[in-house]
């Protein structure tokens, strides 16, 4: 069936008992088939941050420019190296002062001074730059923005430095004092993203229903009305997005048989809650498990699901995120800063990974160091491929995305704040070169790429953080 003269609403959803799923960007979204063509799709932004900086050596390319070759810890790149941008020579001169480690996390996104305190008057310096985004259009959008991460937030003082550990758990901040809770369940963010919601398409409570009952399955009615009205095109699209929304669920445990249930991700079951400072408390911001927007607690035993798969299933539903343009902005961390995973579940590493960044140039630490940054690495680069699978009109996912992948530090055993292990994924729109090493003069500001992007993503600002101007060499 060709394409209406009515198009389909692009906030038009699968609706069930309790389910509002998101829809793929169709050509029945336009009225004509020239105007599917020319339809011009949003561009989205992704931050992955991981803790405890890079062996650089093994990170920073020896050439620049387009003709460079991978260094170790950058080689799971290869698949997708035309749609990144390897970054060199970003600095956070904020972060030459404090300790050395939760004042350069908090303000990963903000760039901006981080006050030190106990906890009880936290100051990011800023708004960071994906709620700058959301704050810009968060309207457009069921959700202005994405926050998950896979650690529980740590509470109390280091009082080796004298820091709340808190500063470690966040690097989106709605204001300086308040930051974004995040989501380390992926069944809540799931639900989160393809809940209920209202004619405008923002969520509501959830319904009452079994744990296990698929999201899916309870839309599928819609979805086959929906496709009786499609052309073939968009009933391709529509099956493959299905495809992959079932994919997830099913890692989730949704609707699975009472044998395979005993493996899926089990939420805690005995949430405590956090005191949180005086400004998150006035902002009614509860830290307990029963708050859809908040962070699971972690309670004896924590999860049942090992880490790896936990980030894979966090990346795949950033990718579904995008897909339906459920929100354009998403942060996710890897971890914890000062986060002491075990990764022996990578052949060889026997430290943990706090330990091996401090590694006193021991070369066994270093390479551990250098194999736990390339696992980091290979994660990035298959939620890049996975983005780069998927088509929105004549370009992809990744074409219309920016995904930044970093730290706060280089040498995690210098605590250096300057030249940061920095990649971006995606040509925003058409905007970025991809396919290089781009080399920025010494104390380039990392907010001059973060200006950058803000302007592919058609926020208008001047300045962002400590922005000097934009990045240069970055767009065309």
């Amino acid at each position: 069936m060709g394409i209406k003269s009515k198009p389909l609403s692009r906030r038009r959803f699968l609706r069930g008992a309790g389910v509002a799923l998101g829809l793929p960007l169709l050509e029945a979204m336009t009225p004509t088939r020239a105007a599917a063509a020319e339809a011009v799709a949003p561009v989205r932004a992704a931050y992955l941050y991981f803790p405890n900086g890079a062996w650089m050596d093994a990170w920073i390319p020896k050439q620049t420019g387009k003709d460079f070759d991978l260094p170790f810890s950058l080689t799971p790149l290869a698949p997708v190296r035309e749609s990144v941008v390897v970054l060199s020579g970003l600095d956070k001169p904020f972060s030459r002062t404090g300790d050395g480690h939760y004042a350069k996390t908090a303000n990963f996104l903000t760039g901006l001074h981080v006050r030190k305190t106990t906890g009880q008057d936290l100051n990011s310096g800023g708004a960071s730059v994906d709620q700058v985004a959301a704050n810009h259009m968060g309207q457009l959008t069921p959700l202005p923005s994405l926050e998950l991460a896979t650690d529980p937030v740590i509470n109390g003082l280091d009082r080796a430095v004298n820091y709340t550990r808190m500063y470690g758990s966040y690097i989106s901040w709605r204001r300086p004092d308040l930051p974004m809770p995040r989501l380390i369940d992926p069944r809540a963010a799931f639900e989160r993203m393809f809940g209920p919601r209202d004619a405008e398409g923002k969520p509501l409570p959830r319904p009452s229903r079994a744990d296990d009952q698929s999201l899916l399955d309870a839309a599928l009615e819609d979805a086959h009305s929906l496709r009786r009205k499609l052309g073939k095109g968009d009933q391709q699209k529509l099956e493959e997005y299905l495809d992959a929304v079932r994919g997830v669920e099913k890692q989730m445990g949704y609707g699975q048989p009472t044998a395979a249930k005993a493996n899926r991700w089990k939420p805690p079951t005995k949430p405590d809650r956090l005191v949180p400072p005086p400004s998150l408390s006035r902002a009614g911001v509860l830290f307990t498990s029963k708050d859809n927007g908040g962070d699971q607690i972690a309670a004896a035993g924590g999860t049942t699901i090992d880490p790896p798969e936990l980030v894979r299933l966090m990346l795949d539903l950033i990718v579904l995120a995008f897909w339906t343009d459920t929100t354009r902005n998403v942060t996710f961390m890897f971890a914890n800063d000062v986060s002491p995973r075990n990764f022996s579940f990578l052949d060889g590493v026997k430290e943990n990974h706090h330990s091996s960044s401090h590694h006193s140039n021991q070369p066994a630490k270093i390479e551990d160091y250098k194999a736990i940054t390339r696992w980091h690495v290979e994660q990035y680069a298959r939620l890049l491929s996975r983005l780069q699978e998927v088509k929105e009109g004549e370009r992809t996912l990744l074409d219309n995305a920016m995904v930044v992948c970093g730290s706060s530090l280089s040498d995690g055993n210098k605590h250096d704040p300057n030249n940061l292990p920095i990649l971006l994924g995606g040509k925003g729109g058409g905007r970025i070169r991809t396919g290089q090493h781009l080399a920025s003069p010494k104390n380039t500001p990392l907010c001059n790429l973060y200006l950058s992007m803000l302007d592919c993503m058609g926020v208008p600002v001047t300045r962002f953080g400590d922005s000097t101007e934009r990045l240069r060499g970055l767009m065309g």
